[in-house]
Order: structure tokens, then C-alpha cells, then sequence
């Protein structure tokens, strides 16, 4: 016959699963400040090694950067240079008469083959001209020498003496234009009074 054993019995002094954790680990123990100093330690370093990254991406994007700027304005010198032949090719072409000699025609032909050759070499690389007749005036890009009466409107470039040029974003050489003070003066009358207010855009003053 079988007995069924009994369970076990616990004996009164034996201490609870409870007893046991809340006895291992003393309040006092959690509160230690050693503890305290080491989160704040590691807090700090966390903080130093994501300042460090961002400072590393940084100096990335400043070297890029850099490289891009050395590699597009790396002919900044050269295309300084070169504008002189562009300007001589031009004051050739305006200068030259109309002749009827075919050896001078064909001249005058290659010589406007060359510049339009030039200035396509130009654009290839990023160098354009700019400043053209009627163009509002700009002092990044236009560069006045005077001003004067003109049917252009006022503010505007009345002539061109000699065309500027940029290289992608930044202005390679101003424009030497003249800038339009609007229509020539009229004789005073009840209409126009001598002492009524300008018109808009007359009198601009153009700092030379």
C-alpha cells in the first residue's frame, strides 16, 4: 500500500523569499555616491563622444566643400588671364571696317570664328559674360564709370564699354558700363514745374 508523502514542512525560523531579497540588499547600498559619480561619468563621456562625432562630420563637410571650391575655381587665375585675348578679339571684330576684298572678309570672318570659339571654351567651364545694354544696374556685376540722359530707363545700363564676366557664382570681372540717368531734361512748364518731384528712377546716384 502506498503512503502519500506529506509536503514538507518549513521550519518558523526559515526566512521567506521576500525576507531573503529585501535582506541581500541593504537601502544603503543603492544610495551608494560611488554609483551617482559613475552614471555622471558616463553621462559626460557619452556627451564628449557625440560632440566628437559631430566636430568629425563637420570637418567632412568643410573638406568637401573645400575640394568643390578648389575644383570649380581652379581656373580663376587662368580665365583672368585669357579675358584679355577675349577683349582684343572683340575690339578687332568692332573695329573693322566692311570691306569688299574677299581676303579681308575672310579675315574678318576667322578672327569672329575664334572668339565665338573662345567664348564657347568659356562656357564650357563655367566663365560667362555678362552685362549687356538695358540690364538694371547691379554693383556686384557692373562696374560705372559714368552716367548719362538715355531712352533706357533710369538705373538702368545705358552702354557697354567692356563686357564682365563669372565664373559660376562669383563675379570673375565687373562690367565697365555707363548707366542711364533716364530721358534728356526738359524745359521747365505748368505741366513739369521746375521744383516737382523727379520722376522714379531719375537722379540715381551712381557711386564711381
Amino acid at each position: 500500500m502506498i503512503q502519500d508523502t506529506p509536503p514538507p514542512q518549513t521550519s518558523a525560523e526559515e526566512p521567506s523569499l521576500d525576507d531573503t531579497f529585501s535582506t541581500q540588499i541593504p537601502l544603503e547600498q543603492l544610495e551608494d555616491p560611488r554609483i551617482a559619480e559613475l552614471q555622471a561619468q558616463a553621462a559626460a563621456a557619452k556627451d564628449q563622444m557625440l560632440r566628437a562625432i559631430a566636430e568629425a562630420e563637420n570637418i567632412r563637410k568643410r573638406a568637401e566643400r573645400s575640394i568643390d571650391e578648389a575644383r570649380i575655381y581652379a581656373i580663376d587665375r587662368f580665365g583672368k588671364d585669357l579675358l584679355q585675348v577675349a577683349d582684343m578679339l572683340a575690339r578687332g571684330l568692332a573695329s573693322a571696317p566692311p570691306s569688299q576684298d574677299e581676303r579681308m572678309a575672310t579675315f574678318i570672318e576667322g578672327v569672329g570664328l575664334t572668339q565665338k570659339a573662345l567664348l564657347e571654351a568659356f562656357a564650357k567651364n563655367g566663365l560667362r559674360a555678362v552685362g549687356a545694354k538695358g540690364e538694371k544696374f547691379d554693383p556686384n556685376l557692373h562696374q560705372a564709370v559714368s552716367q548719362m540722359p538715355s531712352d533706357v530707363p533710369a538705373g538702368h545700363v545705358a552702354e557697354v564699354l567692356q563686357a564682365g564676366f563669372m565664373l559660376q557664382d562669383r563675379t570673375l570681372r565687373a562690367a565697365m558700363v555707363i548707366v542711364s540717368g533716364g530721358g534728356a531734361a526738359k524745359e521747365p512748364s505748368k505741366e513739369h514745374p521746375k521744383d516737382a518731384p523727379a520722376a522714379p528712377g531719375e537722379g540715381i546716384d551712381i557711386k564711381i
